[in-house]
């Protein structure tokens, strides 16, 4: 299987030594397994058709990818703030990691001009760069090790290409974003905010649910109304890809009132 992987790989990319420099301008690295590499910027549109009748092409990289770059940033931020929140971790991380964050990065690097590509209207191009990126942390995983990887994204993504003092010092109203969204598309939002079963005198907690045309689609908790209610909202965000609101968002509510109603209004 792997033979016969080189042998297409080649076609795209040439040979071996060549892709040798690409990695190494791209990433700042020599690989001992150039295939994960390879693999790693071919796109589904352009897949590998493998002897077995299976598609080889960047998706499992990249949902490996996906998970290490997360735990990687996670290790990150709570070393660099150890003073910080639960909340401000996981909003700063959310922003790291981000759709439009991880295509500015791959565009930046230089990812985008060695993906391979074969778009004929079937497949969605959207954040094609970001999740080449991913699939090529996967590859730095599997070729060199967890260790190598954290060094990787840390020293060569994270200090290069990452402002964390604008990230901290930009803070993003999810709950204002989500009704100008709902407003805007002509649907209706309700936040049903009230004390949670475990709030106290001492340690008041909050639960927030946000429901979209009467369909409940996120919750939050928090110490406030406020913050459970942004929580919600930033929950919500997250179905659409890292607070990524657009189209898909409607075909989202949309399957929900398929999957609880009978398709005229009524719940099941």
């Amino acid at each position: 299987m792997f033979d016969y992987l080189k042998r297409t790989c080649r076609k795209h990319f040439g040979k071996d030594r060549e892709f040798y420099a690409v990695v190494h301008n791209l990433l700042g690295i020599t690989p001992d397994n150039i295939d994960l590499y390879k693999l790693a910027l071919i796109h589904r549109s352009a897949s590998v058709m493998l002897p077995d009748g299976n598609p080889a092409n960047n998706e499992r990289l990249e949902f490996l990818g996906d998970a290490v770059l997360e735990t990687i940033v996670s290790d990150f931020l709570f070393i660099e703030y150890p003073e910080q929140t639960e909340g401000f971790l996981t909003q700063m991380r959310s922003r790291i990691v981000s759709r439009a964050s991880l295509d500015d990065i791959s565009s930046r690097m230089g990812i985008d001009k060695y993906i391979v590509a074969n778009f004929n209207g079937t497949y969605s191009h959207k954040h094609l760069n970001g999740n080449a990126f991913e699939a090529l942390v996967g590859a730095v995983y599997l070729d060199k090790g967890y260790d190598f990887a954290n060094r990787f994204v840390i020293n060569g993504v994270l200090r290069r290409y990452v402002d964390l003092s604008d990230i901290t010092t930009t803070e993003v109203d999810f709950k204002s974003r989500l009704i100008e969204w709902c407003q805007k598309s002509k649907r209706s939002i309700h936040f049903n905010t009230a004390s949670d079963e475990e709030s106290t005198m001492r340690n008041p907690r909050f639960l927030s649910k946000i429901i979209i045309d009467g369909i409940e689609l996120g919750h939050g908790t928090g110490s406030s109304k406020k913050e459970a209610e942004q929580k919600a909202a930033w929950a919500v965000t997250q179905i659409v890809g890292n607070d990524d609101i657009g189209d898909f968002f409607m075909d989202t509510i949309d399957m929900s009132f398929e999957r609880y109603t009978s398709g005229d209004g009524k719940v099941n």
